[in-house]
């Protein structure tokens, strides 16, 4: 990223597109004093190993513009003041409480769309299962929430049941906040609605089978002391946060891949958090964690680092 300043607004060029920055010294996260200057660092560095995952798949953001500890909102429409070299797909929108038949979504399929929406506070990055070109899913998910009196170490011993029954490569990753998330591939053709329903069967056979650590009913009153295993994130209208992203929380913490054997160790809820430098930090080790899901050639605008399978698998 290389570029020229005004007293304002610097002058960048990514891979070729020109953007304005602005309000660079503006702290997103108090707590740390982690600046939108270092938002967007993260995002540029990260970009080989995210944007294959966010390409092919349309984009829903929440913005802290004023940072974590203000207002925030999510936002499915692409900005109407984005640069006309960003990819917008215009989709269904079946059900929509804005009466509206279309949405035209972002889809962050380059690094430079990911500096641009970092220069405008977008933290948190969202996708579905399921990817615009065939408008079928790729992936599985199983959300692992924990309840009150649980922690991310409870979400790890749901995680390695879940590696038991579910069939390979099965990658997991931080939700950046308190759960876990173990996606799995999906390339038989299911619809999403059928994915769904799968993952419904394995959460309600888990909690057939672990009474004391599992909940697959979405009623909060059932929640306390366990774990809940949320299947209805492969509704094809829902989204999760992305792997890679930062999120709206004290700290900037990120949505980061771990291997099975961290999943294993995991003894306090500490040992499963980590900031945007110890993301840059890990990729460097282990490169993409995540890759094994990827199915093919990255879709993306530079090569990403392959993960070793058997680090997901």
């Amino acid at each position: 990223m290389s570029g020229d300043a005004t007293a304002d607004q610097p002058a960048v060029e990514v891979d070729g597109r020109r953007l304005r920055l602005s309000n660079l010294d503006k702290v997103l996260y108090p707590a740390d004093g982690f600046t939108k200057a270092q938002v967007i660092d993260y995002y540029h560095r990260i970009s080989p190993v995210a944007v294959p995952h966010l390409a092919d798949r349309p984009l829903t953001v929440v913005r802290f513009p004023n940072g974590v500890e203000a207002s925030s909102f999510f936002t499915k429409n692409a900005p109407s003041h984005r640069p006309d070299w960003t990819t917008v797909a215009t989709l269904p929108s079946p059900g929509s409480s804005k009466d509206r038949s279309t949405i035209d979504y972002l889809v962050a399929g380059d690094r430079a769309t990911l500096v641009w929406l970092a220069n405008l506070a977008a933290l948190e990055l969202h996708t579905p299962m399921w990817r615009i070109s065939t408008g079928r899913p790729d992936l599985v998910v199983a959300d692992l929430d924990p309840g009150p009196g649980t922690t991310a170490v409870d979400c790890a011993k749901v995680a390695l049941l879940l590696r038991e029954v579910l069939p390979g490569p099965l990658c997991v990753k931080t939700s950046g906040s308190k759960g876990l998330q173990v996606y799995g591939r999906v390339t038989d053709g299911r619809t999403s609605m059928e994915v769904r329903a799968d993952m419904r069967s394995v959460a309600t056979r888990l909690q057939r089978d672990h009474p004391d650590l599992v909940v697959a009913n979405m009623r909060k009153d059932l929640r306390g002391g366990r774990v809940l295993l949320d299947w209805s994130q492969n509704n094809p209208a829902k989204t999760t946060v992305s792997v890679y992203s930062l999120r709206g929380r004290e700290r900037p913490t990120v949505s980061t891949p771990v291997t099975w054997a961290e999943v294993s160790d995991c003894r306090r809820p500490e040992d499963l958090v980590f900031t945007a430098a110890d993301v840059l930090r890990r990729v460097d080790e282990h490169g993409d964690l995540f890759a094994p899901l990827l199915g093919g050639p990255p879709a993306a605008d530079g090569e990403a680092r392959t993960g070793r399978s058997d680090d997901c698998a």
